[in-house]
């Protein structure tokens, strides 16, 4: 199988993948793995900024994690429903770029939009490898070798944990790209994600690291087995 960029992160919102696993992506970046994210929705029912101040705070972000393209599939923010022409264009993104790893949000998550991101994506998953299926753009099957979730709002036990201890402030400084979303500029109205909830994020994966004895991981869930590359005791730390 040929790939063309070793990891495609979707979110249903700008910041949905930076949240999730920004130290992630920030690490691998600077060994030289291609990334890119992919954004399903331009976030139009954000209740704070945007959907210009929201593109150009990705682009921020983006820029700080070390990516080498973000793209958005245009589709309906809280309108991530089960629809063939959405699957459609999610499965074209992924035959475009031929990824080796797929990231979506994890199912279980306070906002409706993640959990059916991550059914969209896995069908588009499915689909993109299956040769009868058209896409968009009418190209040709791609099958990624792993799909993998990440959390964003909450925590949940993870599968297994990324160290993210050497990035865990390019994580932050990408947040922080966000102003728009996590700075309060209405006092009439604030969402979950104003105050405090960068920190709320940092503590999350310092509780994680803490578990594996690092400083700061990043927890994922997956729904296949993982094939450990040494023997059992090389790999446990």
């Amino acid at each position: 199988m040929q790939y063309e960029i070793d990891i495609l992160a979707f979110g249903a919102h700008a910041d949905d993948v930076e949240i999730g696993m920004g130290g992630t992506i920030a690490k691998y970046a600077t060994t030289g793995k291609s990334i890119v994210i992919c954004d399903l929705t331009q976030a139009e029912m954000s209740s704070n900024g945007t959907v210009e101040t929201r593109m150009i705070e990705a682009k921020q972000a983006g820029d700080i994690l070390g990516i080498q393209e973000r793209v958005n599939t245009y589709l309906p923010d809280r309108g991530l429903l089960m629809k063939e022409e959405y699957i459609a264009r999610i499965a074209a993104i992924i035959r475009k770029y031929k990824p080796k790893l797929v990231f979506a949000p994890y199912i279980v998550d306070r906002h409706p939009d993640h959990g059916n991101s991550a059914k969209l994506v896995e069908e588009a998953v499915f689909s993109s490898g299956v040769r009868k299926y058209v896409d968009e753009q009418e190209q040709a099957p791609h099958r990624v070798e792993a799909m993998y979730y990440y959390m964003i709002n909450g925590y949940h036990k993870p599968h297994f944990v990324v160290d993210v201890s050497n990035t865990i402030d390019d994580k932050i400084k990408s947040l922080q790209a966000y102003n728009s979303q996590f700075e309060s500029t209405d006092t009439s109205y604030k969402t979950p994600l104003v105050d405090d909830y960068i920190e709320s994020i940092v503590a999350r994966e310092k509780m994680i690291g803490k578990e594996v004895g690092v400083s700061y991981a990043e927890g994922f869930f997956t729904k296949k087995p993982i094939l450990l590359s040494n023997d059992l005791i090389g790999e446990v730390k």
